[in-house]
Order: C-alpha cells, then sequence, then structure tokens
C-alpha cells in the first residue's frame, strides 16, 4: 500500500481534548445564560473560573480558549452589548483594567506588546454578543513559530490554573488593585 500523502509530516496530531468543549458550543446559546454575568456575580468561584481582578465595574480574567498562553479577558459586570450602554465610570475603568492587565501580564510571562480588541456585535465576530468583553492577547518577538506557520497550530505550553497562580503572585508584587 503506498501513502497517499508521502510529503505529510510523519507526525501531523497535534492532541487536543480540551477544545471539544469550544468546537461543540460554537453558535449554540449557553444553557445557562451568560458566563460573564455567572462568573462577575460568583467571586467565591475566581480560582475555578480563572478570574484575576476586580473593580466595582470591571473585572479580568483568564480566557478560558486562549489564543495565546496569557490570553485574558476583561468585562464590566454589567451585562451590555453595545459601549453605549455603559456609563462614564465603567468605560474609565474598563481602561484602567486594560492597563493593569497588561502591566500584570509584562511583570509574569514578560510579554513583549499586545494585541487589545473589542468585538462589538455578532457580525464583527463577538462569540458573546451581548455582554462587551475586551480581549488581552500577549504578544512576543518572534511568536509566529512553525506550528501555527506550517499547521495553523499554537501550543500553549501552561495551564490556566498555573498561569493564575503565576499572575495573582505578579499582581500582589506590583500591588495592583482588586486581587481576589
Amino acid at each position: 500500500m503506498t501513502d497517499p500523502h508521502p510529503h505529510a509530516p510523519p507526525h501531523n496530531n497535534l492532541w487536543a481534548p480540551w477544545r471539544m468543549e469550544y468546537i461543540d458550543g460554537l453558535g449554540a446559546p449557553e444553557a445557562d445564560g451568560c458566563f460573564l454575568c455567572r462568573h462577575a456575580e460568583n467571586p467565591n468561584r475566581d480560582a475555578e473560573n480563572h478570574v484575576l481582578l476586580r473593580g466595582e465595574r470591571v473585572f479580568a480574567m483568564l480566557n478560558r480558549f486562549p489564543y495565546t498562553g496569557g490570553h485574558m479577558l476583561v468585562a464590566p459586570y454589567e451585562h451590555a452589548g453595545r459601549m453605549a450602554a455603559l456609563d462614564d465610570a465603567a468605560l474609565l475603568e474598563t481602561m484602567h483594567m486594560l492597563r493593569d492587565v497588561q502591566a500584570l501580564l509584562r511583570h509574569a510571562i514578560h510579554a513583549e506588546g499586545f494585541n487589545v480588541g473589542l468585538n462589538a456585535g455578532h457580525c464583527a465576530g463577538a462569540g458573546l454578543p451581548d455582554h462587551l468583553h475586551w480581549h488581552v492577547v500577549p504578544r512576543w518577538s518572534g511568536d509566529t513559530n512553525f506550528m501555527a506557520v506550517l499547521d495553523g497550530v499554537r501550543v500553549i505550553p501552561e495551564s490556566l490554573t498555573s498561569l493564575r497562580t503565576k499572575l495573582l503572585a505578579a499582581g500582589e508584587e506590583l500591588g495592583l488593585p482588586g486581587r481576589p
């Protein structure tokens, strides 16, 4: 029998079963409501939900389905899908939280740069269009390696629990407000 793919690399599978939860949920409404609202309302479950910082109106958490290690979400407690629905205090606190999250990631995992973005509305790519949230994606010089270039695969080497512990310690060292 001849190999149907004679030029394919000998090992072209990357087993990542934890991604199935994300894939199965694509396009499906959450059975028990908005995950951001659940996380906002349950500070006693911050470790389980990977929440790192809490303010009066806004909180920050690790993204459960990260683009890179350290990918975080910043969201208002208020369930709002448009920036116009947030008051000035919530918008200002969001900017402060985005600043603090970047300082935290610089200190803890030595991020050299960031992609910070908001997808507002379903047609703009928002997976959760009714609850605004900003993505903070840490970046490093040369972070596009052969896995992403050749296979469209990203390797994230650290668990969310381990990373959360590291980031909490860094937040304490930096004296950031709002640590759980």
